[in-house]
């Protein structure tokens, strides 16, 4: 990188990065929807999104290294960090739950399980299309109903969890109780750190619109 990059600040760098990174967030959503559908393949679509969480990563990564280079950034360095941080945990829980239900020998998708994986696919396209609001904040109130809608979605899935451990000791034996809990709460917390990129969003829409 030459001295004019160094100084000069490359707003539209990490607005890509952000893009980059809700992209890969909404394609592993649909992986994830894409499991429930096609159970008896686990392994392959773990596999993918496996694959897919290594991508956040590595643009997560690539926006750290672009704060330690740039001298004037379009947000507060900690603002960057912390979206950047977020978006990456939903991903991060996302593959967590996959490989809990190889490992747990999960042989079916429940009803519980399809209503939070739905609820966290709604929430990540909700996420992505306030991450593009955020290059330009003309219109804050584009990105703060869909960070509404997020937290309705999280409210839901708390409604959910709670529904599914109630029938889990009417229906399952010990060992899949724990199985079963495990993987529910797996998801929900997926839509709890939705909820949290969705706070993160909000905020910067008030900071700088």
């Amino acid at each position: 990188m030459g001295l004019k990059e160094w100084i000069i600040p490359q707003d539209d760098i990490f607005f890509d990065h952000f893009d980059r990174l809700s992209a890969v967030l909404v394609l592993a959503s649909y992986r994830l929807v894409d499991l429930t559908d096609n159970f008896g393949d686990l392994k392959n679509y773990a596999q993918q999104i496996k694959q897919l969480e290594h991508e956040g990563d590595k643009i997560t990564h690539e926006i750290y290294e672009q704060l330690n280079i740039s001298f004037i950034t379009p947000l507060q360095p900690d603002e960057i960090s912390h979206l950047a941080s977020s978006l990456d945990d939903v991903l991060d829980y996302i593959d967590s739950t996959t490989r809990k239900m190889d490992y747990y020998e999960i042989t079916e998708v429940d009803s519980y399980m399809r209503e939070l994986i739905r609820l966290i696919q709604l929430s990540v396209i909700e996420i992505e299309q306030a991450v593009k609001c955020i290059r330009s904040i003309k219109d804050p109130m584009q990105i703060e109903k869909r960070c509404i809608e997020v937290n309705r979605l999280e409210n839901v899935a708390d409604d959910v969890l709670a529904h599914a451990i109630k029938d889990l000791f009417k229906t399952k034996g010990a060992v899949d109780i724990i199985k079963y809990k495990d993987i529910y709460e797996y998801l929900e917390i997926a839509t709890d750190k939705c909820e949290d990129v969705a706070n993160i969003l909000s905020d910067l829409a008030i900071r700088h619109s």
